[in-house]
């Protein structure tokens, strides 16, 4: 029994054509995977408390722009990457110095540059000073004196400043209010798992370049 074999049409342009089938396909796929890490990564960050606009910051991109590529590639990241990095490896936080991290209280307000209130900061706002109160069990603490707390939360002096330039005292309302509380080293919980939705991507990512395989046809 004999077999013989015919090629219709040109090879050559046969092969090129499913070359050209293939970049685009790969294309497509790594499209629509750095697309799904980001969603993916986006609803995480949401979901797990940290706010949209934390979200907002992961981007993806993708390699080489404006042609199909066999090689294609995508790239997932964040605006924001050691934020993003601490909740996703929740890290054992140290003070730089080797001293306290200074963790503020309700009482101790906004930071007007963003961010945690300083006790520097704080001091230098309200011109009072932090006093220092250790305590041999549970955090120690940086205190005011002399203060008064508004139902608000928000810590003003007990004081009365006269026109002469005396400076009073008030007895009612006295108190002592804690602005900071101070700790060795602090556990960030984990919140994030990045890695598991950019392996199920990953592990889907062959199936979605034959899907667009198919779609080229």
């Amino acid at each position: 029994m004999k077999l013989g074999i015919s090629i219709l049409g040109d090879i050559a342009r046969i092969m090129d054509a499913e070359v050209k089938a293939g970049e685009k396909a790969v294309t497509a796929a790594m499209r629509s995977a750095g697309t799904g890490i980001k969603t993916a990564w986006r609803a995480q960050i949401t979901g797990a408390g940290l706010g949209s606009r934390l979200a907002r910051t992961i981007r993806s991109e993708q390699y080489p722009k404006g042609r199909a590529s066999l090689n294609a590639a995508a790239l997932v990241w964040s605006k924001a990457p050691v934020i993003v990095g601490a909740h996703d490896t929740g890290p054992l936080i140290r003070s730089k110095d080797g001293f306290w991290l200074a963790i503020p209280m309700p009482t101790a307000g906004k930071s007007l540059r963003g961010g945690r209130i300083t006790p520097g900061e704080w001091e230098r706002r309200t011109g009072m000073r932090l006093r220092f109160v250790y305590r041999r069990t549970g955090p120690s603490l940086l205190v005011a004196d002399n203060v008064r707390v508004s139902k608000s939360g928000r810590v003003r002096e007990n004081i009365t400043r006269h026109k002469d330039g005396r400076v009073s005292s008030r007895l009612k309302g006295r108190a002592t209010a804690v602005i900071f509380l101070l700790v060795p080293q602090v556990k960030l919980p984990k919140r994030l798992d990045l890695a598991r939705d950019a392996r199920a991507v990953e592990n889907a990512l062959p199936g979605l370049v034959v899907a667009h395989w198919r779609g080229t046809r």
